[in-house]
């Protein structure tokens, strides 16, 4: 006895074998529903608003064996379904729907397929709405693409063809497709298919099988599907997440666009579910290591490093030192001199090097200093100016009560307006432009409070005493001589 046969004796011990073989053997080849046929008026063409008369029926599993399964469909009717139909192996007592190929009369059993499932052995007569069948893609038309099922020819809309747009679906001539039947008419041969349905459904089942299986923490791969403002929306292969601007990058980002484009492949983290309203929060940068994370070694106080301008505020400048790091130099550590505006030193995408002042890991928070960096130009000052000394400088600011002048980067003194000229000043910018290069003569230093008094009188003055006598040709000695004898005879006279 075959495997089979003895399943049919295990579950149907009340039907009486012989009064079987007499139904077969009058039956001959024909089947149940060929008898139905002609024993009932014929039924008219099942329409596309009417899906009456499917063959859609509900079983109970009653056995599973590696090949087949056999279901029960109620009063002394049964049923097998191929078990690769299954993704998981059905347990006995599973109540499920399955659409009716066939019924068997030499075996006395219905062929089965499971909802869902790709029907076989498909035909005009057992076909029904929402069967899910094969077939290939023959060409196309101006409303979608013509698919061939068996000996039937279907039409799928190309709304019907996938998920997303598809500018050009001739590139589907040729495949062969999974669909589900949506519409038919059987008098007429019409037969509208759709594989969007499909794809809709397998992405259902992933995206639930997806949200049992997913825990925070976990780091999953994905693609890019949509970027907007504030971030990014990632498919993790049925289950979508959004990845917000703000956890795309340890850096600052104006725009998701920044970091990434539509079709990127990803690496994110998990960080936040909600499986009721089934939203994932996702990182691109926890996905990776958080630069913060031994910074304090590599950056610590005192160490010189190369940054870059990343942004400028008024009240000082953000550098990045690496992907992720970024800090602060304050407008009071640009220069040694007073300035107006962090722009004046420096512009986005300039090169510094700077002196880290401080750093917090924790915190995420770094300080530095660009003045301490080129060192600090008063700390030895006495070694390079000296009271009365002369030298020169650039005007750098015109005040009202003076001119500020630089003798080096970083080391500005005032000329008084009273020490400008030897004559009465009404305004400084009467003797002095900003950018002028100017003789000054130091009249003071305080080191402590970093302060220069210069004086551009007194430096022409001194440059004036200390200059030599002309050397005059002989000409000019010879006239001079004779000035000097006319001179002396006149006053003689």
């Amino acid at each position: 006895m075959s495997e089979r046969d003895q399943y049919k004796e295990k579950f149907r011990p009340d039907v009486d074998s012989a009064l079987d073989r007499e139904i077969a053997e009058a039956l001959g080849e024909m089947s149940i529903e060929e008898l139905y046929d002609r024993a009932e008026p014929k039924k008219a063409a099942v329409s596309v608003d009417q899906p009456a008369g499917s063959k859609l029926r509900k079983g109970r599993i009653i056995a599973v064996n590696k090949d087949e399964v056999f279901v029960d469909l109620g009063g002394k009717s049964q049923g097998i379904v191929p078990f690769a139909q299954f993704e998981t192996e059905p347990k006995i007592g599973d109540e499920m729907e399955f659409h009716v190929d066939h019924y068997d009369a030499r075996e006395g059993l219905y062929t089965l397929t499971r909802k869902g499932a790709v029907s076989q052995n498909v035909n005009w007569e057992n076909l029904e709405v929402g069967q899910v069948v094969e077939g290939t893609v023959t060409g196309m038309n101006k409303g979608g693409l013509e698919v061939q099922i068996k000996q039937m020819r279907g039409f799928m809309p190309a709304g019907q063809v996938d998920v997303v747009f598809h500018q050009d679906i001739s590139i589907f001539i040729g495949q062969r497709v999974t669909v589900e039947v949506q519409q038919f008419d059987r008098e007429r041969k019409n037969l509208i298919v759709s594989r969007r349905n499909i794809i809709e459904r397998e992405r259902e089942a992933a995206r639930q099988k997806m949200l049992t299986e997913i825990v925070e923490g976990q780091i999953r791969r994905g693609t890019v599907r949509n970027i907007m403002d504030f971030g990014a929306f990632v498919d993790l292969g049925g289950l979508e997440g959004l990845i917000h601007v703000s956890e795309m990058s340890w850096r600052r980002l104006k725009h998701p666009s920044e970091m990434l484009k539509v079709g990127d492949i990803v690496e994110v983290k998990i960080v936040k579910i909600d499986r009721e309203a089934g939203r994932i929060g996702l990182s691109l940068k926890q996905a990776g290591t958080d630069p913060w994370v031994d910074a304090g070694t590599r950056y610590a106080t005192g160490t010189v490093v190369t940054a870059r301008v990343a942004r400028v505020e008024g009240f000082g400048a953000f550098l990045e030192v690496e992907e992720g790091i970024e800090g602060l130099l304050p407008i009071s550590e640009m220069s040694w001199q007073r300035i107006k505006h962090p722009s004046d030193v420096v512009k986005v995408g300039d090169t510094v090097k700077v002196v880290v002042l401080q750093i917090d890991p924790v915190q995420k928070r770094l300080s530095f200093s660009l003045k301490q960096a080129g060192g600090d130009p008063w700390a030895k000052i006495e070694e390079r100016y000296a009271v009365d000394m002369v030298t020169t400088g650039k005007v750098t600011r015109v005040a009202d009560f003076g001119a500020f002048v630089e003798l080096e980067a970083g080391l500005e003194g005032l000329v008084h307006i009273s020490e400008m000229a030897n004559q009465r000043v009404k305004s400084a910018g009467d003797v002095a432009k900003v950018g002028q290069e100017v003789k000054v003569r130091v009249l003071e230093i305080d080191k402590e409070k970093r302060r220069i008094a210069l004086s551009i009188k007194r430096a022409e003055e001194a440059l004036a005493a200390s200059a030599p006598a002309p050397v005059l040709t002989p000409k000019e000695l010879e006239k001079k001589q004779k000035k000097r004898a006319q001179l002396r005879g006149g006053l003689d006279f």
